[in-house]
Protein backbone atom coordinates (compact mmCIF):
# COMPACT_ATOMS: atom_id res chain seq x y z
CA UNK A 1 0.00 0.00 0.00
CA UNK A 2 2.94 2.24 0.35
CA UNK A 3 3.39 5.11 -2.01
CA UNK A 4 6.35 7.05 -3.21
CA UNK A 5 5.46 10.71 -2.89
CA UNK A 6 8.45 11.99 -4.72
CA UNK A 7 11.57 10.73 -3.02
CA UNK A 8 12.09 7.07 -3.35
CA UNK A 9 10.35 3.80 -2.90
CA UNK A 10 6.82 2.67 -3.41
CA UNK A 11 4.85 2.14 -6.59
CA UNK A 12 7.04 4.16 -8.92
CA UNK A 13 5.41 5.32 -12.16
CA UNK A 14 7.98 4.72 -14.90
CA UNK A 15 8.19 6.58 -18.24
CA UNK A 16 6.70 3.53 -19.92
CA UNK A 17 3.74 3.73 -17.53
CA UNK A 18 3.07 7.31 -18.71
CA UNK A 19 1.67 6.02 -22.00
CA UNK A 20 -2.06 6.94 -21.86
CA UNK A 21 -3.02 3.52 -23.22
CA UNK A 22 -1.17 1.82 -20.37
CA UNK A 23 -2.58 4.21 -17.76
CA UNK A 24 -6.16 3.92 -19.00
CA UNK A 25 -7.48 0.66 -17.49
CA UNK A 26 -6.09 1.11 -13.99
CA UNK A 27 -6.74 4.84 -13.80
CA UNK A 28 -10.33 4.52 -15.04
CA UNK A 29 -10.96 1.71 -12.57
CA UNK A 30 -9.51 3.84 -9.77
CA UNK A 31 -11.74 6.77 -10.79
CA UNK A 32 -14.82 4.53 -10.82
CA UNK A 33 -14.02 3.08 -7.42
CA UNK A 34 -13.21 6.56 -6.10
CA UNK A 35 -16.60 7.92 -7.21
CA UNK A 36 -18.41 5.00 -5.58
CA UNK A 37 -16.36 5.38 -2.40
CA UNK A 38 -17.07 9.13 -2.26
CA UNK A 39 -20.80 8.44 -2.47
CA UNK A 40 -20.45 5.69 0.11
CA UNK A 41 -18.50 7.99 2.39
CA UNK A 42 -21.39 10.48 2.40
CA UNK A 43 -23.80 7.65 3.24
CA UNK A 44 -21.55 6.13 5.94
CA UNK A 45 -19.40 9.03 7.22
CA UNK A 46 -18.08 7.04 10.19
CA UNK A 47 -16.17 4.86 7.70
CA UNK A 48 -15.32 7.54 5.14
CA UNK A 49 -14.48 7.57 1.44
CA UNK A 50 -10.70 6.87 1.79
CA UNK A 51 -11.22 3.63 3.70
CA UNK A 52 -14.00 2.47 1.37
CA UNK A 53 -11.82 3.28 -1.65
CA UNK A 54 -8.78 1.37 -0.50
CA UNK A 55 -10.84 -1.66 0.57
CA UNK A 56 -12.65 -1.56 -2.76
CA UNK A 57 -9.32 -1.49 -4.59
CA UNK A 58 -8.01 -4.45 -2.60
CA UNK A 59 -11.13 -6.48 -3.42
CA UNK A 60 -11.35 -5.55 -7.10
CA UNK A 61 -7.62 -5.75 -7.92
CA UNK A 62 -7.33 -9.57 -7.95
CA UNK A 63 -10.53 -9.86 -10.01
CA UNK A 64 -9.18 -7.40 -12.58
CA UNK A 65 -5.89 -9.29 -12.82
CA UNK A 66 -7.66 -12.60 -13.31
CA UNK A 67 -9.39 -11.02 -16.29
CA UNK A 68 -5.91 -9.89 -17.45
CA UNK A 69 -6.72 -6.20 -17.24
CA UNK A 70 -3.48 -4.21 -17.15
CA UNK A 71 -4.39 -2.17 -14.06
CA UNK A 72 -0.97 -1.77 -12.47
CA UNK A 73 0.39 1.27 -14.43
CA UNK A 74 -2.78 3.31 -13.85
CA UNK A 75 -2.98 2.20 -10.23
CA UNK A 76 0.62 3.31 -9.66
CA UNK A 77 -0.12 6.68 -11.29
CA UNK A 78 -3.16 7.20 -9.04
CA UNK A 79 -1.32 6.07 -5.93
CA UNK A 80 1.50 8.53 -6.52
CA UNK A 81 0.52 11.55 -8.61
CA UNK A 82 -3.20 11.70 -7.85
CA UNK A 83 -2.40 11.41 -4.15
CA UNK A 84 0.08 14.29 -4.41
CA UNK A 85 -2.58 16.36 -6.16
CA UNK A 86 -5.10 15.60 -3.39
CA UNK A 87 -2.70 16.76 -0.67
CA UNK A 88 -1.97 19.99 -2.55
CA UNK A 89 -5.70 20.65 -3.04
CA UNK A 90 -6.31 20.15 0.68
CA UNK A 91 -3.63 22.79 1.23
CA UNK A 92 -5.91 25.38 -0.40
CA UNK A 93 -8.13 25.10 2.68
CA UNK A 94 -5.36 25.66 5.23
CA UNK A 95 -3.45 28.74 6.27
CA UNK A 96 0.33 28.73 6.24
CA UNK A 97 0.39 30.03 9.81
CA UNK A 98 -1.80 27.12 10.96
CA UNK A 99 0.46 24.58 9.24
CA UNK A 100 3.57 26.04 10.89
CA UNK A 101 1.80 26.23 14.27
CA UNK A 102 0.59 22.63 14.07
CA UNK A 103 3.99 21.38 12.91
CA UNK A 104 5.90 23.12 15.69
CA UNK A 105 3.38 22.07 18.36
CA UNK A 106 3.67 18.43 17.27
CA UNK A 107 7.46 18.28 17.69
CA UNK A 108 7.56 17.01 21.33
CA UNK A 109 5.20 14.13 20.51
CA UNK A 110 6.90 13.48 17.18
CA UNK A 111 10.44 13.37 18.55
CA UNK A 112 9.32 11.22 21.47
CA UNK A 113 7.72 8.62 19.21
CA UNK A 114 10.82 8.59 16.98
CA UNK A 115 13.09 7.97 19.98
CA UNK A 116 10.84 5.17 21.24
CA UNK A 117 10.59 3.60 17.78
CA UNK A 118 14.35 3.45 17.16
CA UNK A 119 15.02 2.20 20.70
CA UNK A 120 12.55 -0.67 20.34
CA UNK A 121 13.83 -1.40 16.82
CA UNK A 122 17.38 -1.81 18.17
CA UNK A 123 16.55 -3.81 21.30
CA UNK A 124 13.63 -5.95 20.14
CA UNK A 125 15.13 -6.42 16.70
CA UNK A 126 18.35 -7.78 18.17
CA UNK A 127 16.39 -10.07 20.51
CA UNK A 128 14.39 -11.39 17.53
CA UNK A 129 17.54 -11.99 15.50
CA UNK A 130 16.63 -9.40 12.86
CA UNK A 131 19.67 -8.03 11.01
CA UNK A 132 21.05 -4.56 11.74
CA UNK A 133 20.15 -3.21 8.29
CA UNK A 134 16.60 -4.51 8.48
CA UNK A 135 16.18 -3.12 12.00
CA UNK A 136 17.23 0.30 10.75
CA UNK A 137 14.96 0.13 7.69
CA UNK A 138 11.93 -0.94 9.74
CA UNK A 139 12.62 1.71 12.38
CA UNK A 140 12.97 4.40 9.70
CA UNK A 141 9.85 3.31 7.83
CA UNK A 142 7.70 3.04 10.95
CA UNK A 143 9.03 6.11 12.72
CA UNK A 144 9.14 8.57 9.85
CA UNK A 145 7.59 8.04 6.45
CA UNK A 146 7.03 4.46 5.35
CA UNK A 147 8.53 3.51 2.00
CA UNK A 148 9.94 7.00 1.42
CA UNK A 149 12.14 6.70 4.51
CA UNK A 150 13.15 3.14 3.58
CA UNK A 151 13.96 4.31 0.07
CA UNK A 152 16.09 7.16 1.39
CA UNK A 153 18.04 5.09 3.94
CA UNK A 154 18.54 1.90 1.88
CA UNK A 155 21.13 3.24 -0.60
CA UNK A 156 23.03 5.05 2.14
CA UNK A 157 23.65 1.77 4.00
CA UNK A 158 23.85 -0.26 0.76
CA UNK A 159 21.09 -2.51 2.08
CA UNK A 160 20.67 -5.83 0.36
CA UNK A 161 17.72 -6.54 -1.90
CA UNK A 162 16.18 -8.97 0.59
CA UNK A 163 16.35 -6.50 3.50
CA UNK A 164 14.62 -3.77 1.48
CA UNK A 165 11.98 -6.20 0.21
CA UNK A 166 11.21 -7.48 3.71
CA UNK A 167 11.01 -3.93 5.08
CA UNK A 168 8.70 -2.75 2.29
CA UNK A 169 6.37 -5.73 2.64
CA UNK A 170 6.15 -5.38 6.41
CA UNK A 171 5.35 -1.68 6.15
CA UNK A 172 2.56 -2.48 3.67
CA UNK A 173 0.85 -4.74 6.21
CA UNK A 174 0.79 -2.17 8.99
CA UNK A 175 -0.15 0.71 6.68
CA UNK A 176 -3.30 -1.19 5.76
CA UNK A 177 -4.07 -2.06 9.39
CA UNK A 178 -3.59 1.57 10.45
CA UNK A 179 -6.13 2.86 7.92
CA UNK A 180 -8.70 0.32 9.12
CA UNK A 181 -7.98 0.43 12.87
CA UNK A 182 -7.09 4.02 13.78
CA UNK A 183 -10.45 5.74 13.04
CA UNK A 184 -12.62 3.33 15.09
CA UNK A 185 -10.08 3.32 17.94
CA UNK A 186 -10.05 7.12 17.88
CA UNK A 187 -13.85 7.19 18.19
CA UNK A 188 -13.70 4.59 20.96
CA UNK A 189 -11.21 6.74 22.89
CA UNK A 190 -13.34 9.85 22.31
CA UNK A 191 -10.52 11.79 20.63
CA UNK A 192 -11.45 15.16 19.17
CA UNK A 193 -10.32 16.12 15.66
CA UNK A 194 -7.14 17.84 16.82
CA UNK A 195 -6.08 14.96 19.08
CA UNK A 196 -6.79 12.33 16.46
CA UNK A 197 -4.98 14.30 13.77
CA UNK A 198 -1.90 14.63 15.97
CA UNK A 199 -2.06 10.93 16.84
CA UNK A 200 -2.44 9.77 13.24
CA UNK A 201 0.18 12.22 11.98
CA UNK A 202 2.78 10.99 14.46
CA UNK A 203 1.89 7.28 14.72
CA UNK A 204 0.84 6.13 11.22
CA UNK A 205 3.92 5.60 9.10
CA UNK A 206 3.04 6.25 5.45
CA UNK A 207 1.68 9.55 4.12
CA UNK A 208 -1.12 7.89 2.16
CA UNK A 209 -2.27 6.02 5.27
CA UNK A 210 -2.15 9.20 7.37
CA UNK A 211 -4.26 11.04 4.81
CA UNK A 212 -6.73 8.17 4.54
CA UNK A 213 -7.11 7.66 8.29
CA UNK A 214 -7.25 11.40 9.06
CA UNK A 215 -9.93 12.33 6.53
CA UNK A 216 -11.89 9.16 7.31
CA UNK A 217 -12.17 10.54 10.85
CA UNK A 218 -13.16 14.09 9.89
CA UNK A 219 -12.10 16.96 7.65
CA UNK A 220 -10.57 18.82 10.60
CA UNK A 221 -8.69 15.71 11.74
CA UNK A 222 -7.37 15.20 8.23
CA UNK A 223 -6.09 18.77 7.99
CA UNK A 224 -4.32 18.38 11.33
CA UNK A 225 -2.87 14.98 10.39
CA UNK A 226 -1.50 16.22 7.05
CA UNK A 227 0.27 19.20 8.63
CA UNK A 228 1.81 16.98 11.32
CA UNK A 229 2.79 14.30 8.82
CA UNK A 230 4.52 16.68 6.42
CA UNK A 231 6.57 18.05 9.32
CA UNK A 232 7.43 14.48 10.27
CA UNK A 233 8.41 13.63 6.68
CA UNK A 234 11.13 16.29 6.82
CA UNK A 235 12.80 14.21 9.54
CA UNK A 236 14.10 12.08 6.66
CA UNK A 237 16.84 14.68 6.09
CA UNK A 238 18.52 14.60 9.53
CA UNK A 239 18.01 10.82 9.69
CA UNK A 240 19.82 10.18 6.40
CA UNK A 241 22.61 12.60 7.28
CA UNK A 242 23.08 10.90 10.67
CA UNK A 243 23.10 7.43 9.10
CA UNK A 244 25.54 8.51 6.41
CA UNK A 245 27.88 10.03 9.01
CA UNK A 246 27.70 6.91 11.21
CA UNK A 247 28.40 4.61 8.26
CA UNK A 248 31.29 6.79 7.16
CA UNK A 249 32.92 6.56 10.61
CA UNK A 250 32.41 2.83 11.18
CA UNK A 251 32.25 -0.28 8.98
CA UNK A 252 28.74 -1.47 8.16
CA UNK A 253 27.41 -4.35 10.26
CA UNK A 254 25.41 -7.27 9.11
CA UNK A 255 22.86 -6.65 6.41
CA UNK A 256 19.94 -8.31 4.77
CA UNK A 257 17.69 -10.88 6.35
CA UNK A 258 17.08 -14.58 6.30
CA UNK A 259 20.55 -15.26 4.96
CA UNK A 260 20.37 -12.65 2.18
CA UNK A 261 23.17 -10.16 2.69
CA UNK A 262 24.43 -9.44 -0.76
CA UNK A 263 24.75 -5.83 -1.83
CA UNK A 264 23.79 -5.46 -5.44
CA UNK A 265 25.64 -3.03 -7.67
CA UNK A 266 22.51 -2.10 -9.57
CA UNK A 267 18.80 -1.80 -8.78
CA UNK A 268 16.89 -5.01 -8.43
CA UNK A 269 13.37 -5.59 -9.61
CA UNK A 270 10.41 -4.61 -7.46
CA UNK A 271 10.39 -2.37 -4.38
CA UNK A 272 14.02 -3.10 -3.59
CA UNK A 273 15.08 -1.63 -6.93
CA UNK A 274 12.73 1.32 -6.55
CA UNK A 275 14.42 2.26 -3.30
CA UNK A 276 17.74 2.86 -5.04
CA UNK A 277 16.50 5.96 -6.84
CA UNK A 278 16.39 7.98 -3.62
CA UNK A 279 19.31 9.96 -2.29
CA UNK A 280 22.31 8.16 -3.82
CA UNK A 281 23.76 4.83 -4.83
CA UNK A 282 26.41 3.15 -2.69
CA UNK A 283 29.63 5.11 -3.00
CA UNK A 284 27.89 8.00 -4.71
CA UNK A 285 27.17 11.51 -3.56
CA UNK A 286 24.21 12.06 -1.25
CA UNK A 287 21.72 14.45 -2.83
CA UNK A 288 19.77 16.28 -0.14
CA UNK A 289 17.37 17.76 -2.71
CA UNK A 290 16.11 14.26 -3.50
CA UNK A 291 15.09 13.72 0.12
CA UNK A 292 12.34 16.37 0.11
CA UNK A 293 9.22 15.20 -1.75
CA UNK A 294 8.20 17.72 -4.40
CA UNK A 295 4.61 17.87 -3.16
CA UNK A 296 5.67 19.43 0.18
CA UNK A 297 6.70 22.83 -1.30
CA UNK A 298 3.61 22.68 -3.54
CA UNK A 299 1.42 22.04 -0.48
CA UNK A 300 3.05 25.00 1.31
CA UNK A 301 2.50 27.16 -1.78
CA UNK A 302 -1.20 26.20 -1.75
CA UNK A 303 -1.50 27.18 1.92
CA UNK A 304 0.23 30.49 1.12
CA UNK A 305 -2.30 31.14 -1.66
CA UNK A 306 -5.10 30.61 0.85
CA UNK A 307 -3.35 32.73 3.50
CA UNK A 308 -3.13 35.64 1.05
CA UNK A 309 -6.91 35.51 0.62
CA UNK A 310 -6.78 34.36 -3.01
CA UNK A 311 -9.21 31.47 -2.37
CA UNK A 312 -12.82 32.82 -2.31
CA UNK A 313 -14.87 31.80 0.73
CA UNK A 314 -17.65 30.48 -1.50
CA UNK A 315 -15.19 28.09 -3.13
CA UNK A 316 -14.00 26.41 0.07
CA UNK A 317 -16.74 23.79 0.33
CA UNK A 318 -16.30 22.88 -3.32
CA UNK A 319 -12.54 22.57 -2.89
CA UNK A 320 -13.07 20.26 0.07
CA UNK A 321 -15.42 18.02 -1.92
CA UNK A 322 -13.03 17.90 -4.87
CA UNK A 323 -10.07 17.09 -2.61
CA UNK A 324 -12.00 14.26 -0.92
CA UNK A 325 -13.01 12.78 -4.29
CA UNK A 326 -9.44 13.02 -5.64
CA UNK A 327 -8.16 11.40 -2.45
CA UNK A 328 -10.64 8.55 -2.88
CA UNK A 329 -9.34 7.94 -6.42
CA UNK A 330 -5.77 7.84 -5.08
CA UNK A 331 -6.71 5.42 -2.31
CA UNK A 332 -8.49 3.18 -4.81
CA UNK A 333 -5.32 3.16 -6.92
CA UNK A 334 -3.26 2.16 -3.87
CA UNK A 335 -5.73 -0.60 -3.07
CA UNK A 336 -5.61 -1.89 -6.64
CA UNK A 337 -1.82 -2.03 -6.42
CA UNK A 338 -1.67 -4.13 -3.26
CA UNK A 339 -0.26 -7.59 -3.94
CA UNK A 340 -1.17 -10.42 -1.59
CA UNK A 341 2.10 -12.05 -2.63
CA UNK A 342 3.98 -9.02 -1.27
CA UNK A 343 1.99 -9.23 1.96
CA UNK A 344 2.94 -12.89 2.39
CA UNK A 345 6.66 -12.42 1.77
CA UNK A 346 7.40 -10.49 4.97
CA UNK A 347 8.30 -13.47 7.11
CA UNK A 348 7.46 -13.89 10.76
CA UNK A 349 10.37 -12.11 12.52
CA UNK A 350 10.25 -8.84 10.53
CA UNK A 351 6.46 -8.95 10.85
CA UNK A 352 6.67 -9.31 14.64
CA UNK A 353 9.17 -6.45 14.83
CA UNK A 354 7.00 -4.30 12.56
CA UNK A 355 4.01 -4.97 14.79
CA UNK A 356 5.95 -4.07 17.93
CA UNK A 357 7.17 -0.83 16.33
CA UNK A 358 3.70 0.16 15.13
CA UNK A 359 2.25 -0.53 18.57
CA UNK A 360 5.09 1.41 20.19
CA UNK A 361 4.55 4.59 18.17
CA UNK A 362 0.75 4.37 18.60
CA UNK A 363 0.87 3.98 22.39
CA UNK A 364 3.76 6.40 22.85
CA UNK A 365 1.94 9.00 20.73
CA UNK A 366 -1.14 8.85 22.95
CA UNK A 367 0.93 8.97 26.15
CA UNK A 368 2.98 11.96 24.99
CA UNK A 369 -0.17 13.78 23.91
CA UNK A 370 -1.48 13.43 27.45
CA UNK A 371 1.76 14.94 28.77
CA UNK A 372 2.34 17.78 26.29
CA UNK A 373 -1.13 18.85 25.10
Amino acid sequence: MDTDLGNGAGPVATPRDANPRRLGPGLLLAVGLGVLATAGGHAVPVVGAPVLAIVGGILVGPLARRRRWAVDPGARFAGRYVLQAAIVIFGLGLSLAAVVRIGVASLPVMLGTLAACFTVAALAGRALGVSADLRLLLGSGTGICGASAIGAVAPVIAAGEAAVGYAMSTIVVFNLLAVLVFPPVGHLLGLDAQSFGLWAGTAVNDTSSVVAAGYAYSRAAGDEAVAVKLTRALMIIPLVLAVALARHRAPAGDSGSSGASRRPDRPAAGPAGAAWVAGRRPGGRLRISRLVPVFIPLFLLATAVNTLGLVPDRARNGIGLVATAVLAVAMAGIGLGISTRELRRSGIRPLILGGLLSLTVAVTGLMLQALFT
